[in-house]
């Protein structure tokens, strides 16, 4: 197993049992507890897990803190390429196909697998935007208004007003976290607003998200489960997680 499936492993069981320990993870896994260590450390920098004697717990379970753009690009891409691969291939095949993206980094990593039949490409992000303009024949529209730095996605008033009199297709959104509870969540009242927007003028809600985020709750909710039609993530998700998920009506795409 490569250090970065067994770290996504390890952020996944801190979230489920509410704690980890070095031994326990050394056995586990079978390595050393210095390998264990440089792993929980590495997880604590990025803000995934909290350090505390012989082992690690999530961090807070209430999160107003969010990560850069920099740092969730190298944070499980191996998961998050698999994630977006089965999000293209679940997009409806017809022509003319109407999609929204927003700036999730999953999300992003769709650009480069949608297929010639989709027509119109509607996105607040603005890296998506940039990697699809530069696509031979796609049309693109970016929604207006100001950028906030940390996700490099647009938000605001007019943003919200344009997609106000969108109607889509399909909606590919990302989320900071996901539970049974909470629904799907994000840091910022503006970014959820935008993404709030984007599940109302969506005939279909896909959530792109890895399942070291289920079990996180972020400050504001974007989504209820109902809302969405179906949730795409990775096997990391537990069992019992996934039987939850589905129990409360959510559709679930594990890869």
């Amino acid at each position: 197993m490569y250090a970065e499936e067994r770290q996504h492993e390890i952020v996944t069981r801190a979230r489920e049992f509410g704690r980890v320990s070095v031994a326990e993870l050394a056995t586990r896994y079978d390595v050393t507890p210095e390998t264990i260590r440089r792993d929980l450390d590495a997880l604590s920098a990025r803000g995934l897990l909290s350090r505390v004697h012989g082992g690690a717990v999530p961090a807070d379970k209430l999160r107003l803190e969010e990560a850069s753009l920099t740092i969730r690009e190298v944070s499980f891409p191996e998961q998050k390429h698999a994630i977006a691969a089965r999000a293209a291939d679940l997009l409806p095949k017809r022509e003319g196909l109407t999609i929204l993206l927003d700036g999730g980094t999953t999300v992003g990593r769709v650009c480069g697998m949608l297929p010639k039949s989709v027509g119109l490409i509607v996105t607040n992000s603005i890296p998506s935007a940039a990697e699809l303009s530069a696509q031979e024949g796609r049309d693109v529209w970016l929604l207006g208004g100001p950028v906030r730095g940390i996700t490099q996605a647009v938000v605001g008033p007019a943003a919200v007003e344009m997609l106000g009199r969108l109607r889509v297709d399909v909606a590919l959104l990302g989320a900071n976290g996901f539970s049974v509870e909470h629904g799907f969540s994000t840091p910022d009242p503006n970014e959820a607003a935008v993404k709030r927007a984007m599940v109302a003028c969506a005939r279909e809600v896909m959530v792109l998200c890895d399942a070291s985020k289920h079990g996180v709750d972020h400050l504001v909710r974007f989504a209820g489960l109902d809302d969405v039609d179906t949730l795409v993530t990775d096997r990391a998700l537990s069992g019992s997680g996934e039987r939850e998920l589905r129990a409360a009506g959510l559709r679930v795409e594990v890869v």
